[in-house]
């Protein structure tokens, strides 16, 4: 450990940390601006190093992950931010365009996605909408917005983020928020996992770097054990897990065991996290054809082995209609889907491990597919089960069964089961057939508000409200400090909400063109994060390439690859 580099890296952002805070909002579009026009530039030697990494061919469509999760989130991050700082900075609302909506119970609802034609065409029929907590009206909620520029007279702050080292856009989201949401600088102490990613974004940075308002430190625990206590540091966030939440917050072994019992935190500064969990997918019964189960096969497929199972949202449980006629059938496919994708490495550390717990299950099943992959099959509801409080962070994917004689009882049983029994309230997921959201519109939308999850998908994977710019991206909110689940605090937010409660995104449950044949009206192919898209690959670089340019004519390529896939 290089203590005096950490402490000179300090003490510039500290220099600096006032300037930034006040510094005129034209300023920091010039800013945004450098770094959209550093990040389409470096975008494919970032989305290669990626690739090589984890082990996959540049000629595979798994490849589009190391697109779609690394420049083209970040890009559509900063010209999401961008469009927000221009309206302030013209005397506007952050969101003066946005729908503001109520729920039947009065809860304030803002729908941040789509934006406009473009956003409508790219993803048809797919919406993402940010709820507000309780407090927050139509008439009130500009006050709880934008609320650091808002200030006369801002002081600034040194924040150390510790990254994340699954997703690569992960660690210049959490920078840029900690910059543009709350206006402090930073120092990144990469994680050991993707520093190879380090110098990329140094160069993407450089003028943040040049202007002392952005550090990069590397190495191992001891690293982050200096950080976090160092007397220039003021606040801290972590995407990680709770397990290093609490070693930062209560320190280590018996005696940090026996200070989180009490509550008596070493930390004396504020820290935000989010720290992944056990996230389900509830599927409601419903009138399914053959091509549903295998269209749906191949999403719950996509929940469980996108990026090898290493994501926070990657779906561990599956929760099944005991009663459903459709429940073998489904869980075939699934099967089938999962064993027959792609074979590529389970690259983060302790996979293996973590892969071996889940197999002493006595329903484990190891599926013949040339790789590690594992289905643990009805899981006992009623006893606490590994599965239900330990992250795998890998292949593994286990499935329950409820009870409940029809939709609205079956979905009842199933959220007061994820929320009551599986540990962290990151992200969870709904699939139910158009008919039967149509015939259970009250009991869906009940199920939704009483999900206890930061990040919900109906019909779509929950990551698209990590993708999608406006989401406010975290746990759901109440979260104590020796209690962390999924962590507290939100990132991404590009709307700069002060009060969300959860991101709900949907999606269309068929997609084109069986969708026009099924009476479904719109034209969105299979997604391009789907495991089983096979021209995902082409599709997601030329996303990249169109949200950092906004070049028009990039959209026939673009719309060519998706119907292929």
């Amino acid at each position: 450990m290089d203590s005096q580099k950490l402490e000179s890296s300090l003490l510039t952002l500290h220099a600096n940390k006032d300037r930034w805070a006040s510094l005129p909002i034209s300023d920091k579009i010039d800013y945004l601006d450098q770094a959209i026009k550093r990040s389409v530039e470096l975008a494919e030697e970032w989305a290669l190093a990626g690739i090589e990494a984890k082990g996959l061919s540049t000629n595979s469509p798994l490849s589009s992950e190391e697109w779609i999760g690394g420049p083209y989130a970040f890009l559509n991050w900063l010209q999401y931010m961008k469009n927000t700082l221009n309206r302030i900075n013209r005397g506007k609302s952050a969101i003066e365009k946005l729908k503001i909506t109520e729920r039947p119970n009065g809860q304030t609802v803002a729908r941040v996605y789509p934006n406009n034609l473009l956003e409508k065409l790219i993803l048809d029929n797919y919406y993402i909408d940010v709820w507000m907590k309780e407090g927050v009206t139509p008439n009130n909620i500009e006050e709880t917005v934008a609320s650091f520029y808002k200030l006369e007279n801002p002081k600034g702050k040194v924040s150390l983020v510790l990254g994340a080292g699954n997703v690569s856009s992960i660690v210049p989201l959490d920078i840029f928020y900690k910059l543009y949401a709350e206006g402090e600088v930073v120092l990144i102490k990469m994680n050991p996992i993707n520093e190879y990613l380090g110098p990329i974004f140094e160069k993407i940075f450089e003028p943040f770097i040049e202007n002392g308002f952005i550090q990069f430190a590397y190495g191992d625990g001891d690293v982050g054990a200096f950080l976090t206590n160092h007397n220039l540091v003021d606040t801290i966030h972590i995407t990680g897990s709770a397990r290093t939440h609490d070693a930062i917050v209560f320190g280590v072994g018996e005696d940090g065991q026996k200070r989180k019992n009490e509550n008596r935190p070493v930390l004396n500064k504020p820290i935000s996290s989010e720290l992944g969990g056990v996230s389900p997918t509830i599927v409601v019964p419903g009138p399914w054809t053959n091509a549903d189960f295998k269209f749906q096969a191949e999403h719950i497929a996509t929940q469980k082995l996108q990026n090898a199972g290493h994501n926070c949202i990657a779906t561990q449980v599956l929760i099944m209609p005991e009663e459903w006629v459709g429940t073998e059938k489904l869980l075939q496919e699934v099967e089938k889907a999962i064993t027959n994708t792609e074979n590529r490495p389970a690259y983060y550390p302790g996979a293996e491990d973590r892969q071996n717990a889940a197999r002493e299950h006595r329903n484990a099943k190891i599926l013949n597919s040339g790789v590690d992959r594992t289905i643990i099959y009805n899981v006992d509801t009623h006893i606490d089960e590994p599965c239900f409080r330990d992250e795998y962070f890998s292949p593994v994917l286990s499935t329950v069964s409820m009870e409940g004689s029809d939709p609205a009882s079956f979905l009842k049983a199933a959220v007061k089961f994820a929320n009551e029994k599986l540990d962290g309230t990151l992200g969870a997921n709904i699939i139910i057939h158009p008919k039967t959201m149509k015939t259970n519109k009250e009991a869906l939308d009940l199920a939704i508000a009483d999900l206890k999850y930061g990040g919900i998908g109906v019909n779509t994977w929950c990551a698209l409200a990590f993708l999608g710019g406006g989401g406010a991206w975290g746990a759901y909110p109440g979260h104590t400090i020796d209690d962390i689940q999924s962590g507290r605090g939100v990132v991404h937010n590009a709307f700069l909400f002060g009060k969300p409660q959860k991101t709900v995104a949907t999606g269309p449950f068929r997609n084109f063109p069986r969708s026009l044949l099924s009476g479904d009206l719109h034209m969105a192919p299979r997604p391009p994060w789907f495991v089983t898209n096979k021209t995902a690959h082409k599709t997601a670089k030329r996303l990249t390439y169109f949200i950092g340019t906004g070049n028009l004519l990039k959209l026939p390529g673009i719309f060519a690859t998706a119907l292929r896939g």
